[in-house]
């Protein structure tokens, strides 16, 4: 069953139809419970994260799914071939996946994406309603931060548009402080932008930077513009360690009951954690 679309308000955008999915990561954090797959693959109460990512696509309207594979890569394409129905899925291949991050997907996927995209990373669980803001550029999914998080955040404007990113645990709990939940929709002539800015931070080493930090520069040259969307209002998970499988378990166990705020805002990945995507 599709989910109703939120339409754009100008009536002149169309859904997002291409999802870009990162998966190359090694996903070490995470390795005691996967046994060296691919962290996409582990499960949460029965259902893959990557089943479950697929699952929300399609139920959103999703035609393509572009996915950047690097470990156990096989392991993740014969996943595929069970979970698509209606997506048509192609791969892109980052061979240096264990001595590169995600901002070195992401340039490698480049020439794959000419459309506006939802860009997202493998190791997210969510609800399926949660994506129905995210489906017309240029939107960034946040959720409250809370005084404990850790990481990657943004700064949010009077008209809730992001004014800066703060990486790593540089961030302060503020009002205005949003912990970005790793999920952005982005237009065509915004992608454009991206792949520029990324052939200068390929070109020039920067293969092991998460691609936050691309974004981080972009906002402050005023070159990227993007409205969030929260996610405060069901439930999701970031999960890169054992101990966040656990929560997240115990989060979509609930059934049918609204996540404590505890749980419902995954603490933020560790920035100096080994590449991964």
């Amino acid at each position: 069953m599709k989910l109703d679309v939120i339409r754009d308000p100008h009536g002149t955008t169309p859904p997002i139809t291409t999802a870009l999915l990162l998966a190359a990561g090694l996903g070490s954090r995470l390795s005691a419970a996967t046994s060296g797959a691919p962290k996409c693959l582990t499960q949460v109460n029965g259902t893959s994260i990557l089943e479950q990512q697929v699952s929300c696509l399609e139920r959103c309207g999703f035609k393509r799914l572009i996915v950047v594979v690097g470990h156990e890569a096989e392991q993740i394409k014969t996943a595929l071939l069970r979970y698509t129905g209606n997506l048509d899925v192609e791969y892109v291949t980052n061979a240096q996946y264990r001595t590169t991050n995600n901002v070195y997907s992401l340039w490698l996927a480049r020439e794959a994406v000419r459309e506006p995209l939802l860009l997202l990373e493998s190791d997210l669980y969510f609800e399926p309603h949660l994506l129905a803001g995210m489906l017309h550029p240029d939107k960034i999914a946040v959720a409250r931060l809370q005084p404990w998080m850790q990481g990657t955040t943004v700064t949010l404007d009077a008209s809730r548009h992001v004014a800066a990113f703060q990486l790593g645990g540089t961030a302060r709990y503020t009002p205005s402080a949003y912990k970005t939940v790793n999920i952005y929709a982005l237009s065509s002539s915004t992608w454009r932008q991206v792949t520029i800015r990324l052939e200068s931070y390929i070109s020039s080493g920067r293969v092991n930077d998460y691609y936050e930090a691309l974004f981080k520069d972009m906002v402050a040259d005023g070159d990227l513009d993007l409205q969030a969307v929260s996610f405060d209002d069901g439930r999701w998970y970031e999960i890169d360690t054992v101990e966040d499988l656990r929560a997240a378990k115990a989060l979509f166990s609930r059934h049918g009951t609204s996540p404590a705020p505890s749980t419902s805002l995954n603490r933020v990945r560790d920035d100096s954690a080994a590449p991964h995507g």
